[in-house]
């Protein structure tokens, strides 16, 4: 069965830290960019960080620069964003997404979304 398994949300104190991990079954992550997303009801998903599988680069997006950072370990076939100096604003349900080209491009790209885990930060 092919799925991706978000985990490691929680509450946590703004200042605070979480690492959270995206495990892949069924297909293997190194072929796939992997991509963090959040939600937050009402608002439009918002883009956090994504890694290339070509040649691991990565990016971020400015309202989290410096504070997440993107990792994978294709060993374990996970994907992880470690969050530091949480913010009341980075609470959101998170999810990760894997994605690749399909043969004519990302027009027929296959991708998988997790089920996305809460993270809240509050005092």
């Amino acid at each position: 069965q092919v799925q991706l398994v978000e985990s490691g949300g929680g509450l946590v104190q703004p200042g605070g830290s979480l690492r959270l991990s995206c495990a892949a079954s069924g297909f293997t992550l190194d072929n796939y960019a992997i991509g963090w997303f959040r939600l937050v009801p009402g608002k439009e998903r918002e883009g956090v960080s994504c890694i290339d599988n070509s040649d691991g680069s990565t990016g971020v997006a400015d309202s989290v620069k410096g504070r997440f950072t993107i990792s994978r370990d294709n060993a374990k076939n996970t994907v992880y964003l470690q969050m530091n100096n949480l913010r009341p604003e980075d609470t959101a349900v998170y999810y990760c997404n894997a994605a690749r080209a399909g043969p004519t491009g990302w027009g027929d790209r296959t991708e998988y979304w997790g089920q996305g885990t809460q993270v809240t930060v509050s005092s």
